[in-house]
């Protein structure tokens, strides 16, 4: 049976005095594949400004606009309405001889991007340290499905999910040496460790859903969410939320996929004036299968982080406007 989500997630810039232009590009339309839908999208805009759309070249959806006069604030709305429908079940294994197909994209040059180290997620002293602590978990002493699930696992018992202990721009390096992070952090340790084998995989920005009521499957966000997908053969690409320890599944609502954070912030931008900000992240998040008004939430998880101002400059740099996903 399908499963259907309102989606509203808010992002508000405040600005300590006006700013003379705001240049913005968002990732926050959920994707349309073979098991997700998006029923419905909307952007809505704080003053008001012109929103364009174009697909990058990864496929995923990016709206941009230019806000060219004066503002205190700027408030940017998504809205979105999305079905999933169960993923198609997985074996216990796939066997060791698949391992022999993931040396062969390599050979082919297949999924170059997605096999290498990339800006968050590096081949560090410190991921390499990680990885020999492992042992034969972050080895190819399994099969490619089972070597997934059991980094998975040893992600999740190794690190603690803490909200705010590291910023949109961290290296993996403080996450290793504190046992500590978010879902960003979770996820590129992830990507880093499989890559080392030889799995093609990919960031994945989104959502994800809250648990059934009653349910504790361990530490979750209700907001934005990352998590990874992984190339296995007779497989396709397979989701795996490491903060969790789970399958993506019906819980989890995909946006954009990318190489790691840097190609998919749900916000990016800059902004002509010299004052600090602030910047404030509600996400909302209703599961129903009647979906009357893409308002109405019955989960909402907000937070808010501040910036100080630039050093004898006009010109923000870019992730001063972007989001951590948490």
């Amino acid at each position: 049976m399908a499963t259907h989500y309102a989606i509203r997630h808010l992002t508000r810039f405040t600005y300590a005095s006006p700013v003379s232009e705001s240049v913005m590009e968002l990732r926050m339309r959920p994707a349309s594949d073979a098991t997700q839908r998006c029923l419905q999208f909307e952007v809505d805009l704080q003053p008001r400004a012109r929103v364009f759309a174009y697909r990058d070249f990864l496929g995923n959806w990016v709206h941009h606009f230019d806000l060219p006069r004066r503002h205190l604030r700027l408030a940017v709305t998504a809205r979105a309405q999305v079905q999933l429908d169960p993923p198609p079940e997985r074996p216990a294994a796939l066997g060791m001889e698949a391992w022999r197909e993931v040396d062969q994209w390599a050979d082919r040059g297949d999924h170059w991007d997605f096999r290498q180290p990339s800006h968050f997620a590096v081949w560090s002293d410190a991921l390499v340290g990680f990885a020999e602590e492992l042992g034969p978990l972050a080895s190819r002493a399994a099969d490619p499905l089972g070597t997934v699930r059991a980094l998975s696992g040893a992600m999740h018992r190794a690190f603690a999910y803490a909200p705010n202990t590291t910023r949109v721009d961290s290296p993996i390096g403080e996450a290793l040496a504190s046992r500590r992070g978010v879902c960003q952090d979770f996820t590129h340790i992830m990507l880093a460790l499989l890559r080392r084998l030889g799995l093609p995989c990919r960031y994945v920005s989104g959502y994800i859903a809250p648990r059934a009521l009653g349910e504790d499957d361990g530490p979750t966000t209700i907001a934005t969410h990352a998590w990874v997908e992984v190339l296995l053969p007779g497989l396709g690409w397979v989701g795996i939320d490491p903060t969790n320890d789970i399958e993506a599944g019906l819980r989890h609502v995909r946006v954009a996929v990318g190489r790691d954070y840097a190609d998919v912030p749900p916000t990016r931008g800059v902004y002509k004036g010299g004052a600090a900000s602030s910047l404030e992240v509600n996400v909302e998040v209703t599961p129903g299968e009647a979906l009357p008004t893409l308002d109405t939430a019955v989960v909402t998880a907000a937070w808010v982080s501040e910036v100080a101002a630039p050093e004898a400059t006009a010109d923000r740099l870019q992730h001063e406007q972007q989001q951590q996903q948490q």
